[in-house]
């Protein structure tokens, strides 16, 4: 698909370690878009005052700037370490303050990394809450597994998983507005030519 613009990444990352291996991983994705040409952004969410989702409080300010980061993009990178076989409280808290008026529609791509060497259910229950929220998850999706040996404070050490990174990266760039093909494709007839 080709782009009219220089399509705009955001990482959500869910990790909050300071030594956090998702926030590694995840800026060699956004590293992979730049290369494709796209603009990214990383949202560490330990930096936000993002409480559980209270329904009957008022949005807080941080998960407002959060909406309106994620409204602007043109595909969301959500990274999250595997907390117990799921992603974290951080990064659920996060996706309940936002929903479809942010995701739908929207492109994604996921990144999973575990300690243990057993990555993936995480995976299938954030592809499943952006299929609720009518999103476009990309086909590819990256689960690191034994993330210690692969994964340094100073970047990716396995050749292969930095090469996934960036084809992850790279996918997110090239089918950003994929809700709109053919259309972004300038393909004929698709505008009932």
């Amino acid at each position: 698909m080709s782009q009219t613009t220089d399509p705009h990444v955001v990482a959500l990352c869910g990790g909050l370690r300071d030594a956090s291996r998702t926030r590694v991983a995840i800026e060699q994705a956004l590293d992979g878009a730049r290369a494709a040409g796209g603009t990214a952004e990383l949202v560490d969410l330990r930096d936000l005052d993002l409480p559980p989702l209270d329904p009957d409080a008022p949005t807080p300010p941080a998960a407002a700037a959060l909406a309106d980061t994620v409204t602007d993009a043109d595909a969301v990178l959500p990274g999250t370490p595997n907390y117990h076989g799921s992603y974290t409280g951080a990064l659920k808290d996060a996706l309940d303050h936002l929903g479809r008026d942010e995701f739908d529609e929207q492109t994604v791509g996921l990144v999973e990394v575990a300690a243990g060497s057993h990555p993936g259910p995480a995976l299938a229950h954030l592809r499943a809450v952006c299929r609720t929220l009518d999103a476009w998850t990309v086909p590819l999706e990256v689960a690191v597994p034994d993330s210690h040996s692969l994964i340094r404070d100073d970047g990716v050490t396995d050749t292969d998983l930095a090469e996934r990174l960036d084809r992850l990266g790279e996918q997110l760039v090239r089918y950003a507005g994929v809700a709109r093909y053919p259309e972004v494709a300038g393909v004929p007839g698709a505008h009932g030519d």
